[in-house]
């Protein structure tokens, strides 16, 4: 009868790990979705401002995954003319 009872805890536990790994995946998946689905950078104000904090502002948002290299480079390319 202990065998039994030992065999159905390691199942439960196996069947928790199943689920707790199944819900990560999940909130992985809705953060990606979440990422892709964020809106476009607002384009850089004209006259005036300082562009070398916008400039570090577009790098610091393309090495943290919020701007793919095209979005990046059409930024940059806007900002200094």
């Amino acid at each position: 009868m202990r065998g039994r009872g030992a065999a159905l805890l390691i199942g439960m536990k196996a069947g928790e790990n199943r689920a707790k790994q199944e819900q990560a995946a999940q909130q992985q998946g809705a953060q990606q979705a979440q990422q892709q689905a964020a809106p476009s950078p607002a384009p850089a104000p004209s006259g005036g401002g300082d562009i070398s904090a916008q400039l570090q502002n577009l790098t610091n948002m393309h090495n943290a995954g919020q701007l793919t290299d095209e979005e990046y480079a059409a930024a940059k390319k806007k900002l200094l003319g």
